[in-house]
């Protein structure tokens, strides 16, 4: 027994894993007894199966519904792509569940998996509100339209929420925002669901268990391990000489930088020169990126902004062009561009193509730092400082994603500027020395807005109001005086002249203390 569920998803887990990972063999414990949690585990340990499990697990078992009813299990991701990914990766224990219980004589059906984002057309959406499915995987955005739509009864019957990449919620208003929706999705369900967030690299932890719970006890399962990284931080070519920085002479000379430090890695070759920041700096990149490439089976290259993406795609694969003979047919590229002005086709073109073997390397931005399912990458290669320890370790956790691999990774600083910023970050990294997340307090934006979804959903009471708002962790000190100052604002009661031009949403009846949507008030919620 490798598992504490049915027989036929046990013997899968057996037959597919053999034994179960460290988060895995903590966590499910406390999400079978019930209770919110919070797994924090390298990446690729397995978190994502471990806050499944248990919930396909009692799907898999119940009858299929003799009418239709509503969604059992909500999973967000902060990423269209990794919506999709999760989507995908679910049909395995699915399918594998079913089948085994199948070949053991046990009673078990195939739950159904729908995807909810902004790429889902307006035909699948329709079909999915008039037969919803058991499984609903979406976005933060996604679930904010959804709670607002006539679909939202669909949601009623929720069970199990799975937030994932808590890390890159819990610090910004988008998180704030999502912590809002999460509340008027509990409010609408008979029963709280149980919440289960995931994250790989989150500091300090308390931030993370607030966003997710809110009001709420959260149980933390903490299988964080030391970041194993193979790093190393490479300068770009030098310069002809006559453009090289002076050589270190003097007193300066007596204190080399040590051989096996990262610090020491980036000084040419020992040479005790820094690389300059004159002349094109992307061009001097390019031959060292090409040579990485081509010595492994697939590589990630990040960079910090679109048109520095295309440039070295282009040149990357112009330059490897100009190495194949002459006589050699060269009909796909070596390397692809991923970034969010891609669109969604391109994009799962260029992640099949990389999975397949079908192209040696993807140069990206920030839009595959998170857990996307990439397969098997080799080398993560960082153009530039990443800007901080956590997105360093996010971009570099794309490389050996398994369980107990090591990330191999390159860091190419392109100035003199920004070789200390990657030296220190490097360093960081390899200590695993996160910087402290800071969640938003009371972002009266967010707030504006939901409380106009909120009361478009139905007549609300400031009593109401503010009990529903103060169990989101970022509205957790809300004074009563800032919450009717913001439903004032709403309700056209502006302090001066200057807000006369604003429109307002709401009517606030105060004999009546309730609060009701002004004609357009639920298409300016969504927008």
């Amino acid at each position: 027994m490798v598992t504490p569920f049915r027989p036929a998803t046990d013997t899968w887990f057996g037959e597919a894993f053999g034994q179960a990972t460290t988060i895995q063999s903590r966590g499910w414990p406390a999400i079978r007894a019930g209770h919110h949690c919070l797994l924090i585990a390298p990446t690729g340990s397995g978190k994502t199966l471990a806050a499944f499990l248990s919930a396909i697990d009692r799907l898999t078992g119940e009858p299929a519904p003799a009418a239709r009813r509503g969604y059992s299990v909500l999973y967000i991701s902060p990423l269209k792509a990794l919506a999709t990914d999760i989507e995908r990766n679910l049909r395995a224990p699915l399918t594998g569940i079913t089948r085994t219980a199948a070949r053991l004589g046990e009673a078990a059906r195939e739950p159904v998996v729908h995807i909810r984002t902004g790429d889902t057309p307006q035909a699948e959406r329709r079909a999915q509100a008039r037969e919803p499915g058991d499984i609903l995987v979406t976005t933060p955005e996604s679930l904010y339209l959804l709670l607002g739509a006539k679909a939202a009864e669909n949601l009623e019957s929720v069970h199990t929420v799975i937030v994932d990449e808590v890390h890159a919620l819990a610090g910004n208003k988008r998180g704030a925002h999502l912590a809002l929706s999460l509340e008027r999705l509990a409010e609408r369900c008979g029963q709280d669901p149980q919440r289960i967030g995931l994250s790989a690299t989150v500091h300090p932890v308390e931030v993370a268990r607030g966003f997710l719970g809110g009001d709420r006890e959260v149980e933390v399962i903490d299988a964080a391990e030391p970041p194993r990284l193979d790093l190393e931080i490479l300068a770009p070519e030098e310069p002809p000489a006559e453009h090289a920085a002076p050589t270190v002479d003097g007193p300066e000379a007596t204190n080399p930088i040590p051989s096996g430090s990262i610090l020491g890695a980036v000084y040419g070759q020992g040479t005790g020169q820094l690389p300059t920041g004159g002349g094109d700096r992307a061009a001097r990149l390019e031959p060292r990126l090409l040579a990485a490439i081509l010595e492994h089976r697939s590589t990630i290259v990040f960079v910090n902004s679109r048109g520095l993406c295309e440039r070295l795609v282009q040149r990357i694969n112009e330059a490897w062009r100009e190495q194949q003979p002459e006589d050699a047919e060269v009909v796909e590229d070596l390397v692809a561009a991923h970034h969010g002005s891609v669109s969604h086709e391109r994009r799962a073109e260029i992640e099949g193509r990389l999975k397949t073997g079908r192209l040696r390397g993807i140069v990206a931005t920030s839009s595959l730092e998170l857990g996307i399912d990439m397969g098997a990458v080799d080398l993560v290669i960082m153009v530039e400082s990443p800007g901080a320890v956590a997105r360093g370790l996010q971009r570099a956790g794309r490389a050996g994603h398994g369980v107990g691999q090591v990330s191999r990774s390159l860091l190419l600083p392109r100035f003199r500027g920004d070789l200390l910023e990657c030296a220190v970050i490097g360093e960081r990294m390899q200590a695993g020395a996160l910087e402290p997340l800071h969640a938003p307090h009371n972002p009266l934006d967010v707030l504006a807005q939901q409380l106009v979804a909120m009361v478009c959903e139905r007549p609300r009471t400031v009593d109401e109001l503010n009990a529903l708002v103060r169990r989101a962790a970022p509205w957790r000190e809300l004074s009563r005086p800032l919450l009717e100052a913001t439903l004032d604002m709403l309700s056209g009661h502006y302090p001066s002249t200057d807000f006369a031009d604003l429109r307002p949403w709401l009517a606030w009846d105060r004999a009546r203390d309730e609060l009701t949507p002004r004609r357009g008030a639920a298409l300016a919620a969504r927008l």
